[in-house]
């Protein structure tokens, strides 16, 4: 496909976040399928080491050959590059603080916490712990949703009324666990933004082929 990106992703991950915002934006894209947590097969995600020596997804391979890695960042980036799309507050519009502050909070405060929940051997190498740390990181996560749905005021999207790169990221992570049952729970405004978000036409077809087994 000359001319497209190429993203290194998996079905159910925070790849699907810029598989969905490329769609969004109107811009044609290959994915490399590059499963990262199959525990079964420790060798499933090697090939994403091509493009990400951190050997996750997200990473998205420019038409010109730079990578970009990290969730946030890419789907920052493609808002940017592509304004037409209208997809992110631009520089000096009054939302533009809101759009940052909520993009990094999303990653470094509830998507971060996923490295430890999938596998808490990396920090928890005794595995009578281990059961207590995946607890712990899941009432974190649902206390991380809970406090940003405390800070924000909504309108039919996040930040106003038209889909964005920052409903994108919510409306997927917050189908990670703990799930869309709790989230509904700690983030009843962020809750109805995701299910706009689900419903969006030009996303649909998506949701369904590579989020559906969080459902």
């Amino acid at each position: 496909m000359a001319g497209a990106f190429t993203l290194y992703s998996a079905a159910g991950s925070g790849g699907v976040t810029v598989e969905a915002a490329l769609t969004l934006a109107g811009q044609p894209f290959e994915v490399i399928e590059a499963e990262t947590f199959d525990f079964d097969d420790p060798a499933s995600g090697d090939k994403v080491l091509a493009a990400n020596p951190m050997r996750q997804v997200p990473a998205l391979v420019l038409p010109g050959g730079e990578v970009l890695t990290e969730s946030a960042a890419i789907l920052t980036w493609i808002a940017e590059t592509y304004p037409e799309a209208r997809l992110a507050p631009p520089p000096g519009d009054p939302r533009r603080g809101q759009f940052l502050r909520w993009m990094s909070f999303i990653s470094a405060a509830i998507y971060s916490l996923y490295w430890v929940k999938d596998d808490p051997a990396r920090l928890a190498p005794d595995p009578a712990a281990q059961p207590a740390l995946i607890e712990r990181s899941l009432e974190r996560i649902a206390e991380c949703w809970r406090i940003m749905d405390t800070q924000v005021a909504p309108r039919r999207f996040m930040l106003g009324d038209e889909i964005g790169v920052l409903d994108v990221y919510v409306g997927a992570v917050s189908r990670f666990q703990p799930g869309r049952a709790r989230f509904q729970e700690v983030a009843p405004k962020m809750a109805e933004v995701a299910r706009r978000v689900d419903a969006e036409p030009r996303l649909a077809a998506l949701w369904a082929r590579r989020m559906s087994l969080l459902d």
